[in-house]
């Protein structure tokens, strides 16, 4: 699943991007390209390799239903997204936006843990996606926290 959000230009040079990238990508792919609009819009294109259904917008159950069943949500790495995601114990690949300082650091942080990879928006590319599968994804913030100890330290 490809979850798109951000400020423009940023949102369509990321969404003409992966869609370029992902021509090749074995698979179903949801692509939601996060432009509000009156009405839902959904279109497919058929590649040799895969089909990309592209959705305008999805509502919150849908978006839900979408990103249960997804194996993997190539995404922005805002704090909001890492959250959700991580409460669903997802595996994710990030693409910080540009210039986006906390997006940049939560990718960068979420990699070097070996949790999630990220790469930059203009050095993405399909092959990338391989990195995933040796990261332990976000499913390991779903195990519970001890908030006691967490806040029984003195200061």
């Amino acid at each position: 699943m490809v979850l798109l959000s951000g400020p423009e230009p940023q949102r369509t040079l990321l969404e003409e991007k992966l869609l370029d990238e992902l021509t090749d990508f074995s698979g179903k792919i949801v692509f939601v390209q996060g432009k509000i609009q009156s009405e839902q819009k959904s279109t497919s294109i058929i590649n040799a390799s895969n089909t990309i259904q592209k959705v305008n917008f999805m509502q919150s159950e849908e978006l839900e239903h979408h990103l249960k069943q997804s194996k993997l949500i190539l995404c922005r790495s805002g704090y909001t997204t890492v959250m959700d995601l991580a409460k669903l114990g997802k595996k994710a690949f990030f693409i910080p936006t540009p210039g986006q300082y906390e997006q940049e650091y939560l990718a960068e942080r979420l990699d070097a843990l070996q949790i999630v990879p990220f790469s930059s928006q203009n050095e993405f590319n399909l092959k990338a996606l391989d990195r995933v599968e040796d990261y332990k994804g976000l499913s390991v913030f779903s195990e519970s926290i001890d908030w006691s100890s967490l806040f029984n330290e003195a200061f």
